[in-house]
């Protein structure tokens, strides 16, 4: 609000530096048809008294804000602009006088004073009805830049609502692949106890990855796929063999900036849905390109239309779904399809870009992080020693 104030009155000065031009063309005229001077003589007084007059919509700039239209009862703005109109036009027309003795000084122009004298009124009037367009323009400026201010309330407040959606639906994201993750331990356990140790430690790799974005909500494709490759190496220790994974990126799309942690929940869609309910396992692909500006993106999985269907929740899909309109609004589109022996979804978006350097540094020293720590955790588990 204050910043628009200050435009507001920039506005205002830059307007009132040339509002002398329409005061001479109504003054001057007004001198010489009302009155009793000759056209060359009410320009050279007409002029410089129109410019003397910039101070009465200054001063009535300052009495519009200080009696702002629907802050106070009509009745005392009006009394206030009456009396504000009757004090700046007497005050510009007691100017005048002085003025006008002052150009009879000149020999040419010697008596203009005893000539303008009983014209003077002319100047008051002039004066009032200048001050009723000054109040009226200054109402209308007052009123657009309210609206403006209002409207930018407005998107602001939907910034943040969408914002806070966005926080809402990731907040989803990591609890739900956690129970999956953490039932598939539990039956582990009883199984194979090697390889839910081994479990558990990708599990806590990937969950210090997302935790440790923070409060950003898009990365780079490329770190996208560093999450995806943690994720899927979690689910290698459940499914093995069974389990394949085909990538086609292309350089251009890992350079692109998507809302984080966007396709894992699309690749445990396809591993629970798909993958695991086919005896042999599948095959998941996932493919990335930019075109015309835009990021298409590939999920596509194996499935067997005669498996038993398992229980959904539609987390996964929907939460996509809801956070690409959230960020995207209708730029995006999401479509899911499900044929006899595949299961794909389809997302295209617009492509943003990050900057190469940062990326690449980014990308280098978490990359660096991550592999000191796994080092160390394997080191730990292989050892026996407690972390």
């Amino acid at each position: 609000m204050t910043n628009s104030a200050d435009r507001q009155k920039s506005k205002t000065g830059s307007v009132n530096k040339y509002t002398w031009i329409p005061v001479a063309l109504v003054l001057i005229p007004a001198l010489a048809t009302l009155g009793n001077l000759s056209w060359t003589t009410s320009i050279l007084l007409g002029a410089p008294l129109a410019m003397i007059s910039l101070f009465i919509p200054i001063d009535a700039a300052y009495i519009c804000r200080f009696a702002p239209l629907g802050k106070a009862q009509m009745w005392r703005i009006t009394l206030t602009h009456l009396a504000a109109a009757q004090v700046l036009s007497l005050l510009w027309m007691l100017i005048a006088g002085p003025f006008s003795r002052a150009l009879a000084y000149i020999p040419q122009l010697h008596g203009i004073d005893k000539q303008f004298a009983p014209d003077r009124w002319i100047v008051y009037l002039t004066g009032c009805l200048f001050y009723v367009f000054s109040v009226a323009y200054h109402y209308v400026a007052m009123a657009q830049d309210a609206a403006r201010a209002v409207e930018m309330q407005v998107m602001q407040t939907s910034v943040l609502a969408r914002d806070a959606e966005l926080r809402a639906l990731r907040a989803q994201i990591n609890p739900h692949f956690l129970f999956n993750s953490l039932n598939s331990i539990s039956a582990l356990t009883s199984i194979d106890g090697a390889r839910a140790r081994e479990m558990c430690l990708l599990l806590a790799d990937f969950l210090r990855l997302t935790l440790g974005m923070g409060e950003k909500t898009v990365i780079p494709f490329s770190e996208e796929l560093d999450l995806l490759e943690k994720f899927m190496a979690i689910e290698k220790v459940r499914f093995g063999a069974r389990l394949c994974m085909e990538e086609k990126i292309d350089d251009q799309a890992k350079r692109c900036i998507i809302p984080a942690l966007l396709l894992q929940p699309l690749l445990e869609n396809a591993v629970s849905h798909g993958i695991a309910s086919m005896q042999d396992g599948g095959m998941i692909r996932l493919e990335a390109s930019v075109r015309d500006g835009r990021l298409a993106i590939l999920v596509e999985n194996d499935r067997d239309e005669e498996a038993p269907v398992r229980k959904r929740n539609g987390v996964g899909l929907k939460n996509v779904r809801s956070r690409l309109e959230a960020r995207y609004g209708k730029e995006a589109t999401f479509r899911a399809d499900a044929d006899e022996d595949k299961f794909r979804v389809t997302m295209s978006l617009p492509a943003e870009f990050a900057s190469e350097e940062s990326a690449a540094t980014e990308s280098a020293s978490a990359q660096a992080v991550r592999a000191e720590t796994a080092k160390a955790e394997i080191a730990a588990a292989k050892s026996g020693e407690p972390k």
